[in-house]
């Protein structure tokens, strides 16, 4: 018994840091409507400066004004990134602003690097905090109640702060009906750069805390980005309260979980997630999101088939790209192949994002399983590699089939993160059954046929597999399902009062991303010759989506020139420098800030743009923005 009670404790003391980084990013998108990914990353930073002035200049500033000065000095840094990077952006749709926030998240782990190092930091204790507690025989540290305490000290001081302040009602206001508040003559560009470095200041508080804790290193982002979206879909996107309530949920559950159910621990929050979310879907505290607002100046261009002259350009590219083994050396093609490989994937996610309205974060999942169905087909049943990439995608279609009969039943914001509690559970479930899957040691040995064992075969192989997948996909977007999936997409009810089921549209459509996504994976696993969870995991989710981001996401064809570009870049990168996260990221905030539409959006609005109609009357921009109302 008091064990238990000391693990309780230890959990209350894990709530209350991560109550402080979930309220911020909770506050952030409250308001911002923006699903920061950077917050991870403003945590890290909170850790390493308060390392360096609690270890450097613990004389003049102490640790705890080495901690608050910390806290405020990357929340300077945040508030000059919203001024020159997401104020420029928030016409973009919202999605461009997760990818901005990924490439600063790209940025910043090398920056880590660069400045303190790679080695894991050691911080200092909490000057009279630096002893123990005995709880009924058992020691606890008291740095722990002081961080139990201030949980709830926070929480008071946030609720004080939008209730009882002319700001805090201006938030709040702006939360329910940004126009109104602008219409009132408030500021919209300082408040909402004020709010986000009112969050950004919370995250990095949460790490600088957590010197005395816990070693400081540059994984200590993305170890607490995912617990911190779990918190904040738990208890409810923008409540503060809700954030509190999850928060202390999630870390007991981690605290017990270990001991209670080993087997499962690691899946244990990602399960509570989703049942969460299928049972109340927009949180315990959470309230339901309102419809998205056209962005100014981002339109819809009617998608049509290629014409001739199209069609003969792309035959022509693929004429020449099958003609590349005849001159490219071994590892150009092997480099190709992934390339390839990748742009299955990012088509398969364009599919479903683009024509079904629909952004997962969790695409990974049926790559991942479409890998492992085809390494066990060869592994345990002798299959031959033609068998196991034909076979071995269906893995994918049935994790697609049961995952997306729940998740098509949300929508936004919400919606994805339930696709992302499949994907960890998904990938917790290939960690830990080791007897089958191998666990982190993965399965080895699964090798092409002997036909397409060299780097030439195997190109031809994958490419005459890519060329029909998206050829596929493309004629699914122009036959009568792609449209009734796009009526559905643009609006329930219309579609709906002409006899389409957009729920069942939308599952269909899922279950086809994770069909051609583990077609990919398949492919992938006899690329490299094994496969191991990492192909399930979040990096790879996240892959797909800066990819498809990139080429465009209100294009056709956006995903096939986004995976080259940014796979190719990644590969290039990484051979070339050790600070390919610091270049990567800062080329795609540039291609963002240049390319709102994506690389193939501004291509073809270079190719179509023309004069609008005076005062906007007959312009794309304004008959979009007449659907998108007329939708609602």
């Amino acid at each position: 018994m008091e064990f238990l009670l000391v693990q309780a404790l230890s959990g209350l003391a894990s709530a209350a840091s991560l109550f402080l980084v979930a309220s911020g990013l909770s506050i952030i998108f409250g308001v911002m409507r923006i699903v920061n990914f950077a917050h991870g990353a403003f945590y890290m930073l909170g850790a390493y400066v308060a390392f360096t002035l609690t270890d450097r200049f613990a004389g003049p500033l102490g640790f705890w004004g080495g901690v608050l000065v910390a806290s405020l000095v990357v929340a300077a840094v945040g508030a000059l990134m919203e001024m020159v990077l997401l104020r420029r952006i928030y016409h973009a749709p919202e999605l461009f602003q997760l990818l901005a926030t990924f490439g600063v998240t790209l940025m910043v782990e090398d920056l880590v690097v660069l400045i303190w190092g790679s080695e894991d930091l050691m911080g200092p204790r909490a000057p009279g905090f630096t002893g123990a507690v005995s709880v009924f025989g058992r020691l606890v540290p008291s740095y722990d109640f002081l961080l139990i305490a201030l949980g709830p000290l926070v929480l008071g001081l946030l609720w004080l702060l939008f209730h009882r302040t002319r700001w805090g009602v201006l938030v709040r206001a702006a939360t329910q009906d940004r126009e109104m508040v602008a219409s009132l003559g408030v500021n919209q560009k300082w408040l909402f750069t004020s709010v986000f470095a009112l969050g950004v200041f919370l995250a990095a508080f949460g790490g600088a805390l957590q010197i005395p804790r816990t070693t400081v290193s540059h994984a200590m982002d993305l170890s607490i980005i995912v617990e911190v979206f779990v918190v904040v879909v738990i208890g409810g996107l923008g409540s503060v309260t809700g954030a509190f309530v999850a928060a202390i949920l999630v870390s007991e559950l981690n605290a017990f979980g270990i001991l209670i159910l080993p087997q499962i621990s690691m899946i244990t929050v990602f399960l509570v997630m989703a049942v969460v979310l299928v049972v109340r879907p927009y949180g315990l505290f959470g309230k339901p999101e309102g419809a998205p607002r056209a962005a100014a100046g981002i339109s819809i261009r009617p998608w049509r088939p290629m014409t001739n002259l199209e069609r003969s350009g792309v035959a022509a590219v693929v004429v020449v790209v099958a003609l590349m083994p005849l001159f490219a050396g071994d590892y150009t093609l092997s480099v190709g192949s992934e390339i390839l490989v990748y742009v299955l994937f990012a088509a398969s996610l364009h599919f479903l994002m683009t024509v079904g309205g629909l952004s997962s974060f969790g695409h990974a999942a049926y790559f991942g399983l479409g890998a492992y169905g085809a390494a066990l087909l060869v592994k345990y049943f002798g299959a031959p590699m033609e068998a196991a990439l034909v076979i071995g995608p269906v893995l994918g279609l049935v994790g697609a089939v049961l995952f997306g009969w729940f998740c098509v039943r949300l929508s936004g914001v919400y919606f994805a993160m339930l696709t992302l509690a499949f994907a960890q559970i998904t990938w917790s479930v290939a960690f830990q059954w080791v007897e089958v899957t191998g666990g982190d040691n993965g399965i080895l040995g699964i090798w092409p046929s002997s036909w397409a064992s060299t780097p030439q075969g195997f190109f031809w192989l994958a490419l005459a597999i890519v060329v029909v997948c998206v050829a596929a996909l493309r004629m699914l977007v122009f036959s009568p399902f792609g449209f009734g999936l796009r009526a559905a997409r643009d609006s329930a009810l219309r579609s709906e009062a002409i006899g389409i089921n957009g729920k069942s549209t939308q599952w269909i459509a899922f279950i086809v991303a994770g069909t051609f996504a583990g077609i990919a994976g398949a492919l992938f696993a006899f690329l490299k010759g094994s496969v191991f969870p990492e192909t399930l995991g979040i990096p790879t989710s996240v892959d797909g989506l800066v990819m498809v981001l990139l080429g465009g996401i209100e294009t056709v064809s956006g995903a096939v020139v986004g995976a080259v570009v940014y796979k190719a870049l990644a590969i290039w990168l990484m051979s070339k420098t050790e600070l390919s996260k610091l270049v990567l990221g800062g080329v795609i905030v540039l291609l963002v800030v240049a390319f709102p539409k994506g690389i193939v959006g501004f291509l073809e609005d270079l190719r179509h743009r023309r004069p609008k109609a005076p005062g906007g009357a007959g312009s794309e921009g304004a008959v979009d923005v007449a659907k998108v109302e007329a939708a609602r």
